[in-house]
């Protein structure tokens, strides 16, 4: 049987593949078993943020390995408290616990809000708020938590407590505070696989401003956002503002599974021994790859993304067949008259990799992929566009 034959008998039927088998890849280029070359426009949907076989990602991943590949999280190691410095560094946040997906490090937010809730405002105070056309992950708790209800069909009954509000709807909050005790807000500063929507400025601080002043924790989702994706750091900084809680995963194991919870100076030590745990979490090889991952998001590669996101967006909105063009740096959104799913159908014929949400295109590339290779992926997809 082919791969894919077998693909078909052995795995679980979750996905829906697209027809296209990678054998290996370097940088922003990756080839199939026939010898054909892709421009990622995917990068593993945001994970491999220095493409493939990136070379010093594989000396730190590869140097950990020859020490030790995993130990629990009884003991010490250096990659992990390196890496966790890192990222209180780069946010001015105090602590931070890791996990290995997004999903989990969503739920380890959500614990870290009712548990404030609990010993600051009492036990009945549990309620998270969250914004209708997000997504938080798979478990039961943040499916929960997603603002989508086509997700919550299948696994009823889900966590109970959450409650999802229309986006840019600051009295929806206000109303809803003035019967429910809410002990935290969950959101997207860009609803990634909403169709990569930005929320509204004065939402976001006004988001903000509400929670500082009712004692409600602020947990900002930077799963798909965060590590550069935008521009920023993370995607909150484009706001000015600084949320209680941040979640992150995906770019920041550069290709290896590791997720994270960062906690302000306000949550610090809402944990004690015993209150979260995680097998694989920290795990010393991830944690390697992660520190030099964020190693290399320094403030002039930063910028240089925003400079990249802002010539794709310019060449796009040239293109009569695209309707709308959305997002923040390397994290880009197109609306096209054709259907998304024709247009990235069509882009693989034509050799680039990207990605649909909802009714767009997404775009997710590499962070440092070449320009003449972004300029002629975009040349691509605008072909692609045309009817």
């Amino acid at each position: 049987m082919s791969l894919i034959e077998q693909d078909k008998q052995y795995i679980a039927g979750t996905y829906a593949r697209f027809p296209v088998e990678l054998v290996s890849g370097k940088g922003s280029v990756y080839t199939d078993v026939n010898g054909k070359d892709y421009i990622d426009m995917g990068a593993g949907i945001g994970v491999n943020i220095f493409g493939a076989q990136d070379d010093g990602w594989k000396n730190a991943v590869i140097s950990q390995l020859n020490n030790i590949q995993h130990t629990s999280n009884l003991y010490y190691t250096g990659p992990c408290v390196k890496l966790a410095k890192a990222l209180c560094e780069k946010t001015g946040m105090s602590k931070v616990f890791f996990v290995n997906s997004g999903a989990e490090a969503n739920e380890c937010a959500i614990k870290v809000a009712r548990k404030y809730a609990a010993e600051h405002r009492g036990s009945d105070c549990y309620t998270i708020v969250t914004i209708k056309n997000s997504f938080h992950g798979r478990t039961l708790t943040t499916l929960a938590a997603t603002g989508q209800e086509h997700y919550h069909e299948l696994y009823q009954p889900l966590t109970p407590g959450f409650v999802s509000v229309n986006a840019d709807c600051p009295e929806e909050i206000i109303e809803l505070s003035k019967t429910t005790k809410i002990a935290g807000i969950l959101f997207e500063c860009i609803q990634g696989e909403g169709g990569v929507l930005p929320l509204s400025k004065e939402y976001i601080r006004f988001l903000r401003k509400f929670t500082e002043e009712n004692d409600i924790i602020l947990m900002c989702d930077e799963v798909q956002t965060g590590n550069g994706r935008t521009g920023k750091m993370y995607s909150y900084m484009n706001f000015d503002i600084k949320p209680d809680v941040i979640s992150t995963a995906k770019g920041l194991g550069g290709g290896l599974p590791i997720a994270a919870t960062i906690l302000s100076e306000k949550v610090e030590n809402i944990f004690g021994p015993g209150d979260n745990g995680t097998t694989f979490g920290a795990n010393p090889v991830s944690c390697a790859g992660a520190c030099y991952i964020v190693g290399k998001l320094t403030d002039e590669f930063l910028s240089d993304v925003a400079r990249k996101g802002a010539m794709l967006k310019e060449k796009f909105l040239a293109c009569p067949d695209i309707e709308a063009v959305t997002g923040y740096g390397l994290m880009i959104g197109l609306k096209t008259k054709k259907s998304a799913g024709e247009v990235v159908k069509k882009c693989i014929e034509d050799g680039v990799l990207c990605l649909t949400a909802k009714d767009r295109v997404r775009l997710l590339p590499p962070l440092n992929t070449p320009d003449e290779l972004l300029l002629k992926a975009a040349d691509i997809i605008i072909n692609a566009c045309k009817n």
